[in-house]
């Protein structure tokens, strides 16, 4: 039988549509995803934890839902929000249907509402707080609930989707026939050692680390930099995450403690901790960025990629000027979506070149790293300007100054 559902955001704006999933009543940031592809990537994204997502593409649930695909263990998003439910997957890859997988970890669904006139209000007001209920359709009762919910600003949900003990991670990307690659215990003995720093880490950047030939080891977003140095690891990665970046003050300690000591390279919220840890600062964008078609300009070739993104916040450029180098921007709204170190050897992007999901084009920033790593016990501080100048992925993430 169809049951009633509602939506209501904080700014009385009421939605009301059809329950998928499961029944119960959830508050978050809602927020809109505009890829047409790989919903369930979305779903167990980490750094959707604390947000009501809505798919901007018409028809959810075709693929139906395997376990391949999902880049966590457990599905993040506090409720999902579709135009129209595909409850009858067609698909070969199929393990069940999306709204039975919904049902199973407890987040509801609704369908049925205008979801183009959702976004278009998100434009206009920004994302806000929002309660996706089908226990109740009282429009007052939820519009007060979404008002009384706590928004994203201020706090820290890395504590709550990072890992709790250190692990090794051994997979690499997908092989037509062969399903995702166990890597050898040959190509591990001489790979180079990465520590990843899980603020809520995709899985196909584990893989995609590990396809690049390093040897992984995950650690607890808590870790500190006398934690990992001990590890001696050839190089750090700063992973994605939920939520304000502000809020995680330990992973700021953490990173100032390894900056110059060991190459680094962080992705999305890895990123903004990496520019605060630097004394820079992060702001609220308005709807943020969510989706598989953002455009990017690569400020030293003047290349475009096509990229995929989920986050919030951004980093304030005028708060590192003559402390990193600008190295991409948003084509959409000029924000900075990359930079690297003047004499220290890091660089960061805040899209995802893991391309899950989403398009190819930022791959070769994880070759980039591999030769930072390996450029850095030859040239050390300077190793970065070394593979920018001579390295064959020189063509990429480069560029001008903040002060430019």
């Amino acid at each position: 039988m169809s049951r009633e559902a509602m939506l209501a955001l904080a700014d009385g704006r009421v939605f009301r549509g059809r329950a998928f999933g499961a029944v119960g009543e959830v508050s978050g940031e809602v927020v809109f995803n505009t890829a047409m592809t790989g919903y369930q990537e979305v779903l167990t994204d980490p750094s959707y934890k604390g947000q009501l997502v809505c798919m901007t593409y018409p028809e959810i649930g075709n693929v139906g839902i395997n376990r391949d695909d999902e880049e966590a263990g457990r599905i993040h998003v506090e409720g999902f929000i579709v135009r129209e439910y595909v409850p009858r997957p067609s698909n070969w890859r199929s393990e069940m249907a999306l709204g039975e997988y919904l049902e199973r970890a407890g987040v509801p669904g609704i369908e049925l509402i205008d979801t183009r006139a959702l976004v278009r209000h998100l434009r206009t007001r920004g994302a806000q707080q929002a309660v996706l209920s089908s226990i109740s359709i009282d429009a007052d009762e939820l519009v007060a609930k979404a008002q009384a919910s706590p928004g994203l600003t201020g706090r820290d949900l890395v504590k709550e989707v990072t890992c709790q003990q250190a692990y090794d991670w051994e997979i690499a990307e997908w092989e037509i026939g062969n399903a995702y690659r166990q890597v050898s215990p040959a190509e591990l003995r001489d790979a180079p050692l990465v520590v990843a720093l899980d603020y809520g880490i995709k899985r196909n950047i584990l893989r995609r680390l590990a396809g690049t030939g390093f040897r992984v080891k995950v650690l607890p977003a808590s870790s500190t930099a006398e934690e990992v140095l001990a590890l001696n690891p050839d190089g750090v990665f700063l992973s994605n995450g939920p939520a304000d970046p502000a809020a995680v003050l330990y992973a700021h300690e953490t990173v100032r403690g390894l900056l110059g000591r060991k190459p680094i390279f962080g992705i999305c919220l890895g990123h903004q901790i990496l520019g605060l840890a630097l004394g820079g600062t992060t702001y609220k964008l308005t709807f943020g960025h969510h989706g598989a078609n953002h455009p990017v300009v690569d400020l030293r070739s003047g290349r475009v990629e096509i990229t995929s993104q989920n986050h919030g916040f951004a980093v304030d450029p005028d708060s590192l000027q003559g402390k990193v180098v600008l190295s991409h921007l948003n084509l959409n709204d000029k924000t900075v979506e990359g930079m690297r170190g003047q004499g220290v050897p890091f660089f960061s992007v805040q899209y995802h070149p893991e391309a899950s999901p989403g398009p190819h084009d930022a791959g070769y920033l994880f070759t980039r790293f591999r030769e930072l790593v390996e450029a850095f016990p030859r040239y050390g501080l300077a190793a970065l300007d070394e593979i920018e100048n001579t390295g064959p992925a020189a063509g990429g993430a480069a560029g001008q100054t903040t002060q430019d």
